[in-house]
């Protein structure tokens, strides 16, 4: 089996194959069809298509009447703006179905180029603002970005202030979401779905976020627009910084969403962002000097909150960063490792640790279950000359990974545990410093790490809850050099579980919250693990930059015969009952518009 299910992974043109066979099976020719035909047509949707509005739903959204009549300020630097763009920008603010707001440009335009656009630019706002007094419009010379939208806040008189650029366009539904958000919710920091579009008006991408996760916004600015805040955050942590020209947004949302008392994320495209046409060599410039300012934003926020740390661009992800906690110290570390029989497995996985790992503080606890091959005991007769080594036998003949792993860890001294499957193999050499730099701070809860088979396809990437009905692993099978959505594969982000396969925890966390549940003897044990660290206020984290081959199920094999399956079906209904409000809920770290059957972050 395992033979046939490597060959199908290495095959990518078999696997897309199967995985349609498997579709028609699941659910019918027809919306398999649909579905592949909608994913083609899904690349040329017109903008239009995004932003229109039934004549009904505009009906019964002006008419609604909020409990709190908030006024929200819209402000905009404008600088040489062509004029097409100006028109789609305010225009689509005067179409919003809530109408107490104000939009608020500041225009710093060169005086000595392209005078006459510039003039035009400058009549187009001034004959919107008279037409209606909600559109206020003002020239500054000499202000860099920060300084025009500062001047755009101290004009304003918003309750909520949102900021948006002077070539993008807004939902007209947008500020009525938002209001109902405010009103029902009590927040004080919002944010939106958005998307691209090109010159001739056609979606590029669609970005659906996930909720506020601190982790994943310090590897990219995921949150960008449209962000609308409380006036009293302003107020509290002072407006834009002229120092970080460039990244001016990713550092208010770092200090706002810092303090705010309530974050939500509204999970619509209610903003839409034009793609810049082919970018010159100045433009090219201008990003990478962006790169280096937000780099300088990202470690002003991580000194604030006394975390040393070294930031770094990701080179083939521009935007994106990568975080380099410094250790704190280097605490005892035990691995804990179950093992039945497969004395070459393990001795694979105890070499690639003993080999490789760069961090020499560590313990490895062999938890024997009830091993029968001379073989493996004659193994542990030779693994006795490693100091720190210790094999310690459970005597129970059932299987239970749960009792076997708490077993495990109650013959561990380590403050940080790692809970390894057998079947692993480390691939990279500071692998537990990639995880401890994340488990010794006091918000993080586990860390999971990249796990790939042996072709290269990945195993493991975090698990998403709900996916295929109950959790499942994102990007299952894909290739090893997969980008993923949105990088989703090549930065380090918050998860709601991580498999025990390969996880790092505290030893006080673990005890805290009550080890594992031994009524989940095989299956989701790890996840409501996980689930339970986040009812407890702690962060999961998953990284890519600690990597290792899982041969997964090797060991004990797959769920396929009639006691295996019983079980299965045991531990499932088990983990749907008990977080059936998380499920149903839908994971805070995905987005319901994307698929909960498919693992590869495929729209619905």
């Amino acid at each position: 089996m395992w033979v046939i299910l490597n060959f199908i992974r290495r095959n990518r043109k078999l696997f897309r194959f199967i995985n349609i066979l498997r579709s028609i099976k699941k659910y019918g020719f027809k919306k398999t069809f649909n579905e592949i035909i909608g994913g083609i047509r899904q690349k040329k949707v017109p903008l239009h298509y995004y932003t229109i509005l039934r004549k009904k739903d505009r009906k019964l959204q002006t008419r609604t009447v909020f409990d709190k009549k908030y006024k929200i300020s819209i402000i905009v630097s404008l600088f040489n703006a062509p004029e097409h763009y100006l028109n789609d920008m305010i225009e689509s603010v005067t179409e919003q179905t809530y109408g107490n707001w104000e939009l608020c440009l500041v225009d710093g335009s060169c005086n000595d180029a392209a005078s006459s656009k510039d003039a035009g630019a400058g009549q187009i706002c001034e004959a919107y603002a008279q037409k209606d007094n909600r559109i206020k419009y003002i020239k500054v010379n000499n202000m860099g970005i920060s300084g025009r939208l500062n001047e755009a806040i101290k004009m304003s008189s918003g309750d909520f202030i949102g900021h948006m650029h002077q070539s993008d366009v807004l939902h007209p539904s947008c500020l009525f979401e938002v209001m109902k958000v405010i009103c029902e919710k009590n927040a004080d920091f919002i944010y939106t779905d958005e998307a691209y579009f090109s010159e001739n008006y056609y979606i590029i991408e669609r970005h659906h976020k996930p909720n506020y996760a601190i982790d994943t916004l310090c590897s990219h600015n995921y949150i960008s627009h449209f962000s609308i805040f409380d006036r009293s955050l302003a107020d509290a942590m002072g407006a834009f910084r002229s120092e970080f020209d460039g990244s001016q947004d990713y550092d208010l949302i770092l200090r706002y969403t810092d303090i705010a008392s309530k974050i939500y994320h509204i999970p619509s495209l209610l903003y839409f962002q034009r793609s810049d046409k082919k970018p010159t060599k100045s433009d090219v410039k201008k990003r990478i000097e962006n790169i280096t300012i937000a780099e300088k934003v990202l470690s002003e926020y991580l000194k604030k909150h006394d975390k040393d740390a070294k930031v770094e661009g990701i080179i083939e992800l521009p935007g994106y960063y990568r975080v380099r906690y410094e250790l704190k110290e280097t605490p005892l570390v035990s691995i804990i490792i179950p093992n039945k029989d497969n004395a070459g497995l393990l001795r694979k996985c105890l070499s690639s640790i003993l080999q490789k790992s760069t961090y020499k503080n560590y313990e490895i606890i062999i938890v024997e279950n009830n091993s029968k091959d001379d073989s493996t005991f004659a193994f542990y007769e030779e693994i006795k000359r490693f100091e720190n080594i210790h094999v310690v036998y459970w005597e129970k003949k059932e299987f239970n990974f749960s009792e076997i792993s708490n077993f495990g860890v109650q013959n561990s001294s380590g403050k940080h545990i790692v809970f390894l499957n057998n079947d692993i193999t480390i691939i990279s050499p500071n692998w537990i410093e990639e995880m401890l730099m994340y488990s010794q701070r006091c918000d993080v809860g586990a860390v999971g790490a990249k796990l790939y088979y042996i072709n290269g396809s990945i195993q493991h990437a975090g698990v998403i809850l709900g996916l295929g009905d109950v959790a499942g692993h994102v990007y299952h099978g894909a290739p090893h050099d997969t980008v993923g959505y949105m990088g989703r594969l090549k930065i380090t982000q918050n998860v709601s579980a991580t498999t025990a396969a390969c996880m790092m925890i505290k030893r006080k966390v673990f005890e805290d919250i009550g080890c594992f549940d031994v009524e989940f003897p095989n299956s989701f044990n790890d996840v409501d693990l996980c689930l339970r660290i986040r009812n407890a206020g702690l962060l999961i984290i998953w990284t890519p930059y600690a990597e290792a081959y899982h041969l997964e199920s090797r060991s004990r094999g797959y769920n396929t015969n009639t006691k295996r399956k019983l079980q299965l079906a045991n531990d499932t209904a088990l983990i749907k009952s008990r977080w059936k409000k998380e499920i149903t809920a839908g994971d805070p770290y995905y987005n319901h518009n994307l698929s909960y059957e498919k693992t590869d972050y495929s729209f619905k």
